[in-house]
């Protein structure tokens, strides 16, 4: 797909499964977090949960399988266990390159559903902090995706209004959020991109 982002004056990346190839890492800590807190683990349902943090995850576990956790536990054994994993993914090269090239001409920001100190150290890793104007994380908001909070907080922080941004997802929570929040979304495919506009 050829992306034509001339008419948005902001652009929104996601960083998980987005950016940055993270969701095979995250879904190989949760695996093991499954096994420690004896919880079942289905691979596809956690993936569908991208976008929420790790304690909003460990709550819907509980939900789902009507069995009581300690959110804050299970969320914290999580991110040790991601934190200590030698591979935790790559730029996702052809988001990157829309990155690269939007750089200097849009406001741009990044919203996304992990804590601020995980956020910073993954992109500063791999020195993509420099491309943004504004990053909006977990820490940072009451509300998590599918709520558009995260989103709606990245363009007031870049000074854009919403319906004049844009945001790169790659899961249906993350679309739902920039929908409610009035924005387009081009939904981030292994082999491209799919453009998913807001009903107006």
């Amino acid at each position: 797909m050829n992306i034509d982002l001339s008419k948005y004056e902001g652009v929104i990346f996601d960083m998980d499964g987005t950016l940055i190839d993270t969701m095979p890492a995250h879904l190989d800590a949760w695996e093991t977090t499954a096994k420690q807190f004896n919880f079942t683990y289905d691979r596809d349902w956690i993936h569908g949960l991208g976008g929420k943090p790790s304690p909003a995850i460990a709550e819907e576990v509980s939900l789902k399988y009507g069995i009581e956790l300690d959110f804050a536990a299970v969320s914290e054994f999580k991110m040790v266990t991601f934190s200590q994993m030698a591979e935790q993914g790559d730029v996702i090269k052809h988001t990157f390159d829309v990155l690269k090239k939007v750089h200097g001409n849009k406001k741009l920001a990044l919203g996304t559903g992990s804590q601020r100190a995980n956020a910073m150290k993954l992109l500063e890793e791999r020195d993509l902090l420099p491309y943004f104007d504004a990053i909006v994380t977990a820490s940072d908001v009451t509300n998590f995706k599918p709520c558009p909070d995260t989103f709606i907080k990245a363009a007031e922080n870049i000074g854009v209004d919403p319906r004049s941004c844009v945001v790169f997802e790659d899961t249906a929570l993350g679309k739902k959020a920039a929908h409610s929040g009035g924005m387009d979304c081009i939904m981030v495919l292994s082999d491209g991109f799919e453009f998913c506009p807001v009903e107006r």
